[in-house]
């Protein structure tokens, strides 16, 4: 694992979305919770993809819960 592996981050975000926006959140995973959540979930390849996630969050005026880092995600090696 490498510093330019992608970093993996799950952002929360209150109210249920659709699956289906996956695409418009550059293929991350969405998951509604339970709690009435949303996860929003997947590999981020550097701060100004992440900073894009967010300004889709914000176009959307979705309440933003958090945004957490849960590590990096080893990418292929030459």
């Amino acid at each position: 694992m490498t510093s330019a592996d992608p970093a993996r981050y799950v952002i929360r975000v209150q109210g249920l979305l659709d699956p289906r926006w996956s695409e418009w959140f550059e293929g991350m995973t969405v998951t509604p919770t339970e709690a009435g959540d949303t996860l929003i979930a997947g590999p981020v390849s550097d701060q100004a993809t992440l900073h894009g996630l967010l300004a889709r969050v914000r176009d959307l005026n979705l309440v933003l819960l958090s945004v957490c880092q849960q590590g990096r995600e080893p990418g292929p090696h030459v």
